[in-house]
């Protein structure tokens, strides 16, 4: 820098008359001492900055470049996770109407087998109660042959005088009750 001031003063003229003209135009000292300078200038712009501006610029551009990859494979990317988002979706749309329908068929087929098992437990009720009402019947029947056979027996002992022994009472009983089940039965003959 020393070098340049000693050249700037170098290159003053001592006090001499100026015209105006001369005013616009530089002295030719003066534009050594700026060409110089420029010369140092550019040098020194050229060797340091202009190389770092261009590194910053380059890595810049890298970066910038970087960043629009990026940008892309994570847009290619999203494109991907949305389609398998679309197709799980869609697949998770078949899997429920699937089972969605195998609830309908297995429902449809439950309320056939409990259709079925109804009508089979109301056939066993109706069964059990008919032999319930069988077993009723043959048991009042019971009851009422040997009441039919006692009073008939005390009937045949008022009409033939005498009293009737329990075994010959027995035997007329048995006798009488199957004559009214032959009757009973269409039997008769």
């Amino acid at each position: 820098m020393t070098i340049i001031a000693a050249l700037v003063l170098a290159a003053e003229p001592v006090a001499e008359e100026v015209s105006e003209k001369q005013d616009l135009y530089p002295a030719p000292a003066e534009l050594v001492v700026g060409l110089i300078a420029f010369a140092i200038v550019f040098a020194f712009m050229a060797k340091w900055v202009l190389p770092r501006v261009g590194k910053v610029l380059d890595e810049r551009r890298e970066k910038i470049r970087g960043d629009l990859e990026k940008a892309e494979q994570t847009r290619r990317d999203a494109e991907k996770e949305l389609a398998d988002y679309r197709e799980k979706l869609a697949n998770a749309r078949e899997e429920a109407n699937r089972i969605i329908e195998e609830a309908r068929k297995t429902a449809e087929q439950l309320r056939k087998d409990m259709a079925a098992k109804a009508e089979q437990e109301s056939r066993q009720t109706v069964a059990k109660a008919q032999d319930e009402i069988r077993a009723e019947r043959d048991r009042v029947f019971q009851e009422l042959q040997q009441q039919v056979g006692q009073l008939s027996v005390r009937l045949a002992g008022i009409v033939v005088g005498e009293e009737l022994d329990a075994e010959r009472h027995a035997k007329l009983i048995d006798d009488y009750v199957k004559q009214v089940s032959k009757l009973g039965n269409g039997d008769a003959g």
